[in-house]
């Protein structure tokens, strides 16, 4: 199979995963399931650190031991088994073991797909971006499709609906893969390749950081956005409208990204990522209307892929092919998840003060980006 539609449509299948799980779960939880919102709150925010520890150590570690072909598949199939065990489960304390089991291997095949995505492009043998678009054009697709879904058969069809996507998921990836994800890490790479040595590679820790500040400041968005579109007062049947609106831009971006950007400098890169987000939250938080929110939807083309895809080509020009899933596994834990959390925190307080302060202190990690973006432009 061309390895361009091999990647797509792994990366199609697995948001089409998450588009199931990021947005509906917690209400699976509660309506499906019969738990209280604070004790499904704990549930997601323990899954949550338990994802940063899978994505951080598990992973990198597993993938120094096996194939990339062979992580892939035993994150998910892992995962479909665990899935099965949401069936019986009912009691709290029995979701909260299912869901912290799920939330170690389901999660990191995100890592463990951008890892294989990387070493393909390291290889010349993908187009990043406009596999990439797949993924999103997955994730919008799926919750369109579970919107209507759970609203003719109930909660109970969102267990059903990832059920089917993992399956679906476990079919695809007994394809034939390339030849070049077959291959067998050397023994030798574990201390070579170490995350020592890759905390020392070149502007490895700076691109981090500023990945860690710009996904991060997404917090007050992706967890206060649908109640500030309510207070802006937008009719609920058009809040996941204009939410989709940045999605759409993502899909857009990635799909165009490789010819547009792909001879760019990630530090040039980074630097007009850090410019759009913090233009982002000021226009939300400074011009409360909903005509300028929907414009703002544009600006996640920047804030997030724009960021996403500096820091994959980042670690395809710069890291060994060894290094990939260690660079993958911390970008994962930290700026995708674990300081997304904190962030959640901090917006959280200051949404309760004055929702507009919720987007506004996200600045505060956009301004320190594009300093060090500009920083990193001066040193590369």
């Amino acid at each position: 199979m061309n390895n361009q539609r091999w990647m797509s449509q792994n990366f199609f299948t697995f948001y089409m995963t998450w588009g199931i799980f990021l947005p509906y779960w917690t209400g699976f939880l509660v309506e499906a399931k019969g738990l209280t919102i604070s004790q499904a709150s704990l549930i997601m925010s323990c899954s949550l650190a338990i994802r940063g520890i899978s994505t951080l150590f598990a992973f990198p570690y597993i993938a120094r031991k096996w194939s990339s072909k062979r992580v892939l598949d035993l994150f998910a199939i892992l995962s479909l088994l665990i899935m099965l065990l949401f069936i019986p489960a009912s009691s709290f304390s029995s979701l909260l073991v299912v869901t912290l089991l799920f939330s170690f291997f389901f999660p990191a095949l995100m890592p463990a797909l951008d890892s294989v995505a990387g070493i393909l492009l390291q290889h010349g043998q993908l187009h990043y971006g406009q596999s990439r678009s797949y993924g999103s054009l997955g994730f919008v697709v799926m919750v369109l499709i579970a919107s209507v879904v759970t609203g003719q058969f109930g909660d109970m069809a969102i267990l059903w609906l990832l059920l089917g996507g993992l399956i679906l998921l476990v079919l695809l990836n007994t394809r034939p893969a390339p030849a070049v994800l077959l291959e067998k890490p050397k023994g030798a790479s574990a201390n070579k390749f170490s995350v020592k040595k890759l905390l020392q590679a070149p502007n490895f820790l700076i691109v981090l950081i500023i990945a860690i500040l710009l996904q991060g400041a997404h917090a007050s968005y992706y967890n206060y956005g649908y109640i500030y579109l309510q207070e802006l007062g937008v009719a609920k049947y058009y809040i996941g409208l204009i939410i989709n609106i940045g999605v759409f831009f993502e899909i857009l971006f990635f799909a165009k990204s490789d010819r547009l950007f792909g001879h760019w400098k990630p530090a040039n890169l980074l630097l007009v990522a850090a410019i759009g987000s913090t233009l982002r939250w000021l226009m939300v938080s400074l011009v409360p209307t909903i005509p300028i929110f929907i414009v703002s939807q544009s600006l996640h083309a920047v804030s997030f892929a724009l960021a996403h895809f500096a820091v994959i080509l980042f670690f395809t020009q710069n890291l060994q092919k060894e290094q990939i899933p260690n660079a993958q596994g911390m970008y994962n834990a930290f700026a995708m998840g674990w300081s997304t959390a904190i962030l959640t925190l901090f917006g959280g307080f200051l949404y309760e003060m004055e929702p507009r302060l919720a987007f506004l202190g996200m600045t505060v990690c956009t301004v320190p980006a594009l300093f060090l973006a500009l920083y990193l432009r001066k040193k590369a």
